[in-house]
């Protein structure tokens, strides 16, 4: 029980000396959050409709593109689309040349051992019985805009229609 009562003890007075020396919890290494607020979200877009859709010449569209330009507006940043393949997107997401990564990713994808994934924000059931659970991939390590996003996202769950 003392040994409890001490790790509590270390515990309180650890978060309070790191309060005390203006660090904040969650983070953001490269502060991805500070600078994409008030400035520009670089976001790739892979076509994998409904989520996204990338008609030639035009903006992309889609269930994760409206929720993109929602989340951009609630940090009053500009979005700067590239689309691309996952492989590619994942690449550039991995070197720090883009924020965010959409294109009907689940919780499942491959490229979770390469990028940070948000809680799923959406569950669909195909027709063969499966549930899928949405996610959208960010920078890792890049955890205050994770939780920005994720807090947007558990906010704006969209309407899917299986």
């Amino acid at each position: 029980m003392r040994n409890v009562a001490a790790f509590v003890l270390l515990s309180v007075l650890a978060a309070g000396l790191l309060t005390g020396c203006g660090i904040s919890l969650p983070a953001d290494p490269e502060r991805t959050l500070d600078r994409v607020r008030d400035g520009q979200l670089r976001v790739g877009v892979s076509t994998n409709a409904p989520w996204t859709e990338t008609p030639d010449g035009a903006e992309p569209a889609g269930i994760e593109p409206n929720l993109v330009r929602g989340f951009a507006a609630t940090l009053n940043a500009r979005i700067q689309w590239s689309e691309g393949g996952e492989q590619k997107l994942v690449d550039e997401l991995e070197r720090g040349n883009l924020d965010l990564v959409v294109g009907g990713l689940t919780k499942d994808t491959p490229w979770s051992e390469k990028v940070a994934v948000t809680a799923p924000y959406a569950e669909v059931e195909d027709g063969h019985g499966e549930t899928h659970k949405h996610v959208m991939a960010t920078r890792p390590g890049e955890n205050a805009f994770l939780v920005e996003l994720e807090d947007f996202l558990a906010e704006h769950k969209p309407e899917v229609q299986p």
